[in-house]
C-alpha cells in the first residue's frame, strides 16, 4: 500500500482509506454485523490501510462506537478521522434531514463543538483524533462564521485533542475562508469517474494551499465495482437512492463500462473496483488525492486495498476518463 502526506500536518496515511459510514448500520445502508465490521477494520490494517474515517452521524453514534471497540489496544496503528457539526441530540441548528426518528441539524458553533469532541472521544475510546473534519457547513438560517469554527478547532490542536483540521461539503469560497483562518490540511468531497464536478472547484485550490483532497464515494456506492449488469436488481437503500446511476435506464451504460475496461483489468491483473480506485488516487496534482472507500466486510477491504498499490499508465488514465465522459 502506497502512503501519502495529509496536507502540511506531518501525518502520513495510506492512499486508500476505510470509510465507516455503512458500519453505522442505519437506514442509509441497512443493518451491519458489528463483529464483521471489527474484523474488516483489523484486516484493513493488515493490508496497509491505515486511514480510518468515521463520523458521529453514521448510525447516530454507532459507527464511532464500533470503531472504538475495534481500536482498543491498536489505536496507534491507525490514522483516525472523525467529524463534527452534525447533531441529532439538540434542537438548535439548520435542518440537514430527518432520519431514523430524529431531526438532524447542522451546528458548527464552538460551544457545540466543545460538546461534540468529548462525545466522539468517549465513543471512540481515545484521547485524540488524527483528523477532525467539519462534516457539513453552516446555513444562513443558523449561521456560524468559519473563522470562529476554525479558531476553536485550532485550540483543540493546541490542546492535543486533534492533530489536523479538515472540512467537507464545501464551496470554493468556504475553502478559502478555512485556509485563511488557519491550517486546513484536508477536504473531503464527493468525487468519482462519474461525478467529476469537484475537479474544477477544488483541485487547483488544494494544490496551491497544500491541502489533501479526499474523495468520498469514488465507487459510486458500489456502482463502479464491476458487479452491475443491465439486468441487475438494485436493493435501493437511502444512500443509493440519491445516485442517478442506480436508475434502471442507466444500468446498461455502467455494464458497458465494465466490458470496455475488461482489457485494462487483464493488463493490470485487477478487478474493476481496483482499477477505479487506482484511477481516483492518480488524479489531482502532486499525489494529493486520497480515495476513501467504504467497507464493512473483510472481502470488501481486501479488494479495495489493492487499488492503493496499482499505478496506471497515463494513456490508460486518459482513456478511462474519456469513457466516463461519454456517458456522464
Amino acid at each position: 500500500m502506497r502512503s501519502m502526506k495529509i496536507g502540511k500536518s506531518g501525518i502520513e496515511a495510506s492512499v486508500v482509506g476505510l470509510g465507516a459510514w455503512a458500519i453505522g448500520g442505519d437506514s442509509q445502508w441497512g443493518a451491519s454485523d458489528d463483529t464483521q465490521s471489527i474484523r474488516t477494520i483489523h484486516r484493513a490494517r493488515e493490508l496497509g490501510v491505515t486511514l480510518l474515517d468515521t463520523a458521529p452521524a453514521y448510525g447516530l453514534g454507532h459507527s464511532e462506537e464500533v470503531v472504538g471497540r475495534a481500536l482498543l489496544g491498536r489505536r496507534g496503528d491507525y490514522v483516525l478521522s472523525s467529524k463534527c457539526g452534525i447533531r441529532w441530540d439538540i434542537k438548535e441548528g439548520a435542518l440537514l434531514m430527518e432520519r431514523d426518528g430524529v431531526r438532524i441539524v447542522r451546528n458548527s458553533r464552538p460551544e457545540r463543538l466543545a460538546e461534540e469532541i468529548e462525545m466522539s472521544l468517549r465513543r471512540l475510546q481515545t484521547d485524540y483524533l488524527d483528523i477532525y473534519i467539519v462534516h457539513w457547513q453552516a446555513l444562513p438560517e443558523f449561521p456560524c462564521p468559519i473563522a470562529e469554527t476554525m479558531g476553536f478547532l485550532t485550540d483543540l490542536k493546541k490542546q492535543g485533542k486533534i492533530r489536523a483540521i479538515g472540512a467537507s461539503n464545501l464551496t470554493p469560497g468556504q475553502f478559502i475562508e478555512y485556509a485563511d483562518a488557519g491550517q486546513l490540511d484536508l477536504i473531503q468531497e464527493k468525487y468519482s469517474l462519474l461525478d467529476r464536478a469537484a475537479e474544477d472547484r477544488f483541485f487547483d485550490l488544494c494544490a496551491q494551499r497544500e491541502v489533501t483532497f479526499q474523495a468520498y464515494s469514488p465507487l459510486e456506492r458500489g456502482m463502479l465495482t464491476g458487479k452491475i449488469t443491465a439486468d441487475t436488481t438494485v436493493a435501493m437503500t437511502l444512500a443509493k437512492s440519491r445516485i442517478k446511476w442506480f436508475l434502471p435506464e442507466n444500468l446498461p451504460k455502467i455494464a458497458a463500462l465494465g466490458d470496455h475496461w475488461a482489457p485494462l483489468c487483464r493488463k493490470y491483473q485487477c478487478t474493476m473496483t481496483q482499477l477505479v480506485i487506482a484511477w481516483t488516487a492518480a488524479q489531482g496534482t502532486g499525489s494529493n488525492v486520497n480515495a476513501l472507500c467504504g467497507a464493512r466486510k473483510p472481502h470488501q477491504i481486501e479488494e479495495n486495498a489493492k487499488g492503493g498499490e496499482l499505478v496506471l499508465d497515463a494513456v490508460d488514465l486518459a482513456s478511462m476518463r474519456k469513457d466516463a465522459e461519454a456517458i456522464s
